[in-house]
């Protein structure tokens, strides 16, 4: 039997790429194609890498099963991008690997679907991922040894920081072989990524780690080649030293980073959208309180943080609940940032990530205060989501005893689905994971993606600030290092629906970057996509800009900014609907979070209580001031 048979290929011309619209009458384009000749609907190219032995049989230019053509060996592209992928009978232990790591999705590819190579019962079933490390024509990116030599000091540290923290995660699956095969460690600029995991029958050590960095080490950057063989031989001669390795690795990426210039600016703006009456986002700082930071110069959180809240619950409670998680985490925020210039030693990012995630449980306990006082129960109850973006200024001291003042540190914590993207002149990257009802699915090994994509309410919320107490609540918090420009966006979802970022973002970083496009103008710029290509919901976007090159920045523009009138209210979103009317995960299910000690704990109880004060008055004033527009007698119209 023929190989083409066997694997039902066909030798065609270039298939054509079909429309993701399910109405468009004419679905076909051919490739190369961005836009929808048809329909005007932007094309998708996911490029799939096609597992095992069976897939590196089948030559570049075939197309299998008359949908994948391949492109590059072992790399496919879904040709029917909106049609669903074959899943698998039994989620088997490979796939579910997977799934248990959908978390660390910044690295490792997810599983889209499966193919049946051959002719069953013999057939074997390859795995199909996507979200694999290729650029836009479907090339993979350089692997770890080509790019080593060719890359600056800290960006060789970050990716060796980055290759310890995966390190434990891949052990638990059985899968940390996957970080010894040269060819399998590929980079993405700052990011370390694999093409797939690998699972052997004997798990590699520590030591195996230390010799597969052998070579890395004997080629690194001399500034900090003797600090690196320092930790190498700790790794090769002390097999439990995994967290004293990632102390020293932490030690010298920040002393790395801190020595690069660091230039940030920062702008924001909230929006009422085209459908809604009132205006439920809130975000921090909008373009009114940066310009007011030229009259009250002593703002230290601006540029440093940033936030983005879409409340839940109504005009009177998503409205009040993300106004609050803004003013309730600033004077939280400002706190540790005093607590850390003030510290002698190099606060370690678990230390940070543990108060940010207190953070959230604090104000997570303000709105759920204001809910108890206001007697709110089930349905009744007002919520937010939260993203943060905090660059930390943390001091940090050479070994030669010289200070350095900022070592780049980028917090990014979220609740919901707020989102927070990072944009360069090349690439946009999705650095948050929403909390709802589909990616529970893949992350508790229950589903691939695309089944729990398509199940009724798979956008609907597992979790927001305030809609339960604090121990329920599992605020996910990451930790990047700024070593190169780039823009930081955070936006609400009424902007991220229907994939608008991934999109739009080349209309925008590119022009910012070079200076040829204002930040106040690209927020708008983002505004103006948000209400005319989405227009459902509100939409918050803050935009900051990262430099660590000569500044080209161009802060304010000199034409203003357009305002848009305001209609009725429409329905709220499918997620907003499933946390006002708590359809989430049953309690019984839901295990209470333990918290770690922490040295800021009588700090933060004492915020808390501050914040609640600040919560009370806030609530008080909102209600005077809303019975006061009521209290107003209509005025007589005329009738003709």
């Amino acid at each position: 039997m023929s190989l083409q048979k066997l694997f039902q290929i066909s030798t065609s011309a270039p298939p054509p790429l079909h429309c993701t619209n399910p109405a468009c009458p004419q679905p076909r384009n051919p490739l190369g194609n961005q836009i929808c000749e048809t329909c005007q609907t932007p094309l998708t190219y996911r490029y799939l890498w096609a597992t095992g032995s069976g897939a590196g049989q089948i030559q570049p230019g075939q197309l299998v099963g008359n949908r994948y053509y391949v492109t590059f060996p072992q790399i496919w592209l879904d040709t029917k991008p909106g049609a669903p992928p074959i899943l698998a009978d039994i989620l088997s232990e490979s796939i579910l690997s997977y799934l248990y790591l959908y978390p660390h999705r910044l690295h490792i590819p997810g599983v889209f679907g499966v193919y049946p190579l051959g002719i069953p019962p013999e057939a074997t079933e390859t795995l199909l991922l996507e979200n694999i490390p290729v650029d836009s024509r479907g090339q993979l990116f350089p692997t770890l040894v080509e790019a080593w030599p060719k890359t600056n000091p800290v960006r060789q540290v970050y990716w060796l920081w980055q290759m310890q923290q995966l390190w434990t995660p891949l052990t638990e699956q059985g899968a940390a072989y996957s970080l010894l095969v040269k060819d399998n460690l590929r980079v993405e600029g700052w990011r370390v990524r694999l093409r797939e995991l690998h699972q052997g029958k004997v798990q590699p050590t520590q030591r195996d780690l230390a010799e597969s960095w052998t070579a890395f080490i004997e080629t690194a950057h001399p500034s900090i080649q003797y600090r690196l063989q320092t930790i190498h031989q700790l790794m090769r001669h002390q097999e439990d030293s995994l967290k004293e390795v990632g102390s020293h690795l932490n030690q010298l990426l920040m002393e790395q980073s801190a020595q690069l210039p660091l230039h940030l600016a920062v702008t924001g703006l909230t929006d009422v959208g085209v459908k809604r009456s009132h205006n439920e986002d809130s975000c921090y700082p909008n373009i009114q309180d940066v310009r007011n930071l030229y009259i009250y110069p002593n703002d230290k959180l601006i540029p440093h943080l940033s936030i983005v809240c879409d409340g839940v619950g109504g005009h009177d409670g998503g409205e009040v609940a993300s106004q609050l998680a803004v003013q309730s985490v600033k004077p939280l925020i400002h706190s540790l940032m005093a607590e850390i210039s003030n510290q002698e030693e190099l606060a370690p990012p678990e230390l940070i990530m543990e108060q940010l995630q207190e953070i959230a449980r604090v104000v997570n306990n303000v709105i759920a205060a204001q809910n108890n006082e206001q007697g709110r129960e089930f349905r009744q109850r007002m919520g937010t989501t939260l993203v943060i973006a905090l660059q930390l200024p943390q001091k940090v001291k050479t070994p030669e005893g010289i200070e350095l003042h900022n070592c780049h540190e980028l917090y990014i914590v979220n609740i919901g689905d707020s989102r927070a993207y990072w944009m360069t002149q090349n690439s946009c990257q999705q650095l948050t994971l929403d909390d709802d009802v589909a990616n529970r699915e893949v992350r508790h090994g229950r589903s691939l993606y695309w089944d729990a994509a398509q199940r009724s309410g798979a956008g609907a919320l597992t979790q927001a600030l305030g809609t339960r107490e604090a121990e329920f609540l599992r605020p996910t918090v990451q930790r990047f290092i700024i070593e190169e420009d780039g823009l930081l966006l955070l936006c609400s979802d009424g902007l991220s629906d229907n994939q608008r970022v991934e999109q739009c973002w080349q209309n925008f970083s590119a022009s910012v970057l070079n200076g040829e496009q204002s930040l106040e103008s690209a927020v708008q710029g983002w505004i103006d996509v948000a209400n005319d290509k989405n227009g459902h919901d509100n939409v918050s976007v803050v935009l900051t800009y990262c430099g660590v090159s000569p500044q080209k920045l161009v802060l304010v523009e000199t034409t203003p900014l357009s305002t848009k009138p305001e209609f009725l209210e429409t329905e709220p979103t499918e997620a907003s609907k499933v946390l006002l009317y708590d359809e989430s995960l049953p309690e019984s299910q839901i295990q209470p979070t333990s918290k770690p000690p922490s040295k800021w704990k009588e700090v933060a109880f004492i915020l808390s209580l501050f914040t609640i004060l600040i919560a009370g008055g806030f609530a008080i004033w909102w209600q005077v001031s809303q019975s006061q527009i009521n209290s107003i007698p209509e005025q007589p119209t005329n009738k003709r």
